[in-house]
């Protein structure tokens, strides 16, 4: 009779020690983590032009000085930083700066003929600006055309019902004051009132363009809404596949863009009482270059709300530091190429060097 002897027990002992290869044990150190955040060739950027500024132009660190160049940035900032998300979700608006103008219109003409109160012509103009950006989301959701074609035919569209309806209705390129009716007063309180600080004035635009910064970083950051958004600008169909809402998710963005047009474009018109029908134009440029320079890849999939905001100080740093300066203006737009290009270039030294060091 034969048996099988069974094989002798294993050696007791400690367990194995965990692997300090563990990739998931492994904490990145603050200059990685650094190097991966989309902001930081814009904050080097801002940086740079900042001490420039401050060396060449005396007036530039004056306390006066420095609330104008916020307000400046501010005037940007505010549509840069939705026009962000939406080029992080892979799309493109050139109908932004015109849709600015839109939204003003809207609001001024209908208070104006309707001889209502001016908060009714502001609650008119959020509803159909909101539609306009809810049409550009659906005719891209629906047609799958390029962003790019998409809103270039509403700029196109937008700038000619801007001047067609103006002279339609009140015979000239811009609108009649409305400086005097029901409702202004408190209506600018909201959108274009300042604060004085002993000598400085802080215009409220500043604090809508803080506002919207830190809700945009949240969203991105601390929401399911942000892993969508950076899914879909990454590879949409990936994004599908595993359940995002490609289509809404879009749409909403671009809903986006268009309440941050409604609140520009009311700005305009109670800072001003009065709107001219051919302003915009060429804007949607600044907002969309704001957003690349803060490190928003034109691909998608890569920036953030904070990014663009620095792009925005940057262009108000060189508006304003360039008239302190006394420097013929004419070489402002030159600058603002110069800049893009650098930016660009530098953003992606960084995203290049995080990715190898990762």
């Amino acid at each position: 009779m034969s048996h099988t002897d069974a094989a002798p027990p294993a050696p007791a002992g400690p367990p194995p020690a965990k692997s300090n290869g563990d990739e998931r044990l492994l904490h990145r150190s603050l200059g990685r983590r650094l190097m991966g955040r989309p902001e930081l060739g814009s904050v080097v950027g801002a940086a740079a032009v900042f001490v420039f500024f401050s060396i060449v132009a005396e007036p530039f660190l004056r306390a006066s000085s420095l609330s104008t160049v916020l307000y400046a940035s501010s005037t940007i900032g505010i549509m840069a930083v939705p026009v962000a998300l939406l080029m992080i979700g892979g799309e493109f608006d050139l109908s932004a700066g015109v849709m600015v103008v839109s939204s003003a219109l809207i609001s001024s003409m209908f208070s104006y003929q309707m001889t209502a109160n001016t908060w009714v012509g502001v609650g008119v103009s959020l509803l159909v600006t909101l539609a306009i950006g809810a049409f550009n989301g659906l005719l891209l959701t629906r047609t799958k055309l390029p962003s790019f074609i998409i809103t270039l035919g509403t700029f196109f569209m937008l700038t000619g019902l801007n001047l067609g309806f103006t002279k339609l209705i009140s015979g000239t390129v811009s609108t009649k004051s409305i400086a005097d009716m029901e409702g202004f007063e408190s209506a600018r309180t909201l959108f274009a009132s300042h604060l004085t600080l002993g000598n400085v004035d802080i215009q409220v635009t500043i604090l809508w363009w803080i506002v919207l910064v830190a809700v945009a970083t949240w969203i991105l950051l601390r929401t399911r809404v942000g892993n969508w958004i950076f899914a879909v600008g990454g590879n949409a169909d990936a994004a599908r596949a595993v359940g995002v809402p490609v289509a809404k998710t879009k749409i909403g963005l671009y809903m986006g863009v268009a309440f941050a047009a409604w609140v520009s474009g009311q700005h305009l018109l109670f800072s001003y009482d009065a709107i001219q029908s051919g302003d915009g134009v060429g804007n949607e440029f600044l907002y969309i270059i704001a957003a690349a320079v803060g490190g928003c890849l034109m691909t998608g999939g890569f920036g953030s709300a904070i990014g663009a905001a620095v792009g925005a100080f940057i262009f108000g740093m060189a508006s304003k530091g360039i008239v302190y300066a006394q420097w013929n203006p004419d070489w402002y737009k030159f600058f603002l190429g110069a800049m893009l290009l650098l930016a660009t270039l530098l953003n992606a030294w960084v995203r290049k060097r995080a990715e190898e060091k990762a």
